[in-house]
């Protein structure tokens, strides 16, 4: 009877223990950031877990993308527990916003966190110093309201923005700055288990000893579009999109600069968060579209459609990285843009055969056809041509019955011929 009460409360033990999402930041702060932070987010609530656990560990980023993610974090209906780690992390910067919106907050030894101050993508010039003020103060008020809200040290936050301080974790936990410091996940689960957080008024016990972890891995797509969304790529990219399109009209024809150009363009816009993922991608599949439509009409040797294919890989990767539940793989999005640039390599064929084969109706399709005459061009007469009785004008003075012409010209209903001289046969 002991045996049987020892596996039921294993059994209900084990039925009943939390489980939550693992979601790591290891990188720069950019659009890519904020969609796995809302994907996450959104899939926690629908698939009922009991919490998010976010590891931080970043230089920082971009301000447009971190309030997102703050705004992200503070709505959620899931208890989102920020972890600075592991040992030697950093959490700098816009990695400071995120982590003090959490619930709770830890720090694992060695580690630090603070150093907010904005920087502007073409540094801190003499003459932008009231802009820049404008964004300091905008800045300030809003990672206190954060702190406020979570009940954290407002007067470090600010600091942390306007004088760049950064705080080991000793000192982050003495500041009020973080709730705990943990030396790893085990330990950190172990320590907030029972603790107690609110959302929407509403108080929620964590249950997170013993719980299950998943962890939403970084896809490989997701690394090629963090690399677009680093800002100094994003710079990049949006100065080469510019002069791109400026030599383009410049020297119109070119075709390739005008490509590059409006390609960066879109990756740029997208890079500084201007561009939303899905709306960049959704430009980038109708620009390999109208690729595609160039290269049949104006065929040129493949570079609009390998142009196309470019574009129309980068677009899928884009436009479904928002949908967490309906991935598409990138094997199929390989084949399917290798199908794509087979079928369009036919239909430019195609269209160069078309062009190529001799015009057989109307005027173009007569013109160049041999004939004999029915009886003495002087200078006109009645010839034999394509199968059919002509009336025709000699251009080469009289041609005699029976000898062969050419037709180099049509008037109204009359052709145009000229004699075909024994050496041309």
């Amino acid at each position: 009877m002991k045996k049987v009460i020892f596996i039921l409360i294993l059994f209900f033990h084990f039925s009943f223990s939390a489980t939550g999402y693992l979601l790591k930041i290891e990188s720069i702060i950019g659009p890519v950031t904020y969609y796995r932070v809302k994907n996450t987010l959104s899939l926690a609530k629908k698939n009922n877990m009991d919490f998010v656990l976010i590891t931080i560990d970043t230089p920082g980023g971009l301000l447009s993308s971190t309030r997102k993610i703050v705004k992200e974090i503070l709505a959620s209906k899931v208890p989102v527990i920020g972890y600075v780690y592991p040992s030697g992390s950093q959490c700098a910067s816009a990695g400071t916003f995120i982590a003090l919106s959490c619930h709770i907050l830890a720090m694992s030894p060695i580690t630090n966190i603070g150093a907010c101050h904005p920087v502007t993508l073409t540094g801190d010039k003499e003459g932008d110093k009231i802009m820049i003020e404008k964004v300091v103060n905008d800045t300030v008020s809003f990672i206190k309201t954060i702190a406020k809200n979570r009940k954290r040290n407002e007067k470090w936050a600010e600091r942390a923005v306007r004088d760049s301080i950064s705080s080991t974790e000793e000192e982050a936990l003495k500041e009020n700055v973080i709730d705990l410091i943990a030396k790893n996940i085990d330990e950190l689960l172990e320590k907030i288990d029972g603790k107690v957080v609110i959302i929407e008024d509403k108080e929620i016990k964590l249950n997170t000893k013993n719980a299950k972890i998943k962890e939403i891995k970084e896809e490989f797509k997701d690394k090629i579009l963090d690399f677009i969304s680093d800002p100094l790529i994003a710079y990049l990219l949006l100065t080469i999109g510019m002069w791109g399109i400026i030599f383009e009209f410049l020297h119109p024809g070119y075709a390739i600069p005008g490509i590059v150009g409006t390609i960066a363009l879109i990756l740029g816009l997208f890079g500084l968060h201007t561009l939303s993922i899905n709306m960049a991608g959704l430009i980038l599949i109708v620009l390999s579209i109208i690729f595609f439509i160039i290269e049949a009409i104006t065929p040129t040797f493949g570079i609009f459609i390998t142009a196309g294919v470019l574009t129309f890989i980068l677009g899928s990767l884009m436009l479904f990285k928002s949908i967490s539940e309906f991935k598409i793989r990138i094997p199929l999005i390989i084949i399917s843009n290798f199908l794509t640039a087979i079928f369009g390599y036919l239909i430019v064929w195609f269209a160069w055969r078309t062009r190529k084969r001799k015009v057989t109706t109307g005027k173009e399709g007569i013109i160049g056809e041999e004939g004999k005459v029915l009886e003495d061009l002087n200078p006109e007469g009645m010839v034999f041509v394509h199968g059919e009785y002509w009336k025709a004008k000699s251009r080469s003075g009289v041609i005699e019955k029976n000898k062969k012409v050419r037709v180099v010209d049509v008037k109204g209903l009359v052709l145009i011929v000229e004699e075909i001289k024994d050496e041309e046969k």
